[in-house]
């Protein structure tokens, strides 16, 4: 995430923001935030947030992911929006959910889903 620019604005049990600056080196030839970027942010915010709920001595890893890329997405910045919908003892599935916000105002360009699995650190 440092890699990309981006950073955590809100974290809250169950629920994680993650904003990403508009800059050159996260768009592609058109201009719109490029697609592994979008969804980089979109996994790790899913990520985030069924962290928020897991016990200490625990981490959390991605079993898998669906994008759905709405709209090209542009805007000043991207916000991608991670909420666990379903918080399991080893699975967690979360909502995906990215923004591109222009000038205060936010359209939904990338939607998802995600199932995390809990694991002991070692």
């Amino acid at each position: 995430m440092a890699h990309l620019g981006a950073r955590l604005t809100r974290i809250a049990p169950g629920s994680v923001h993650i904003t990403l600056p508009n800059r050159p080196e996260v768009t592609q030839q058109h201009g719109y935030f490029h697609a592994g970027a979008t969804s980089a942010i979109a996994d790790s915010a899913g990520g985030y947030a069924a962290y928020t709920l897991f016990p200490d001595g625990t981490d959390v890893l991605t079993v898998e992911y669906k994008i759905n890329l709405l709209s090209p997405a542009v805007g000043d910045h991207l916000e991608a929006v991670g909420t666990v919908l379903k918080a399991g003892r080893t699975l967690t599935v979360c909502r995906l959910e990215v923004f591109g916000v222009q000038d205060g105002r936010s359209k939904l360009v990338a939607n998802g889903q995600q199932t995390l699995i809990r694991v002991d650190r070692t």
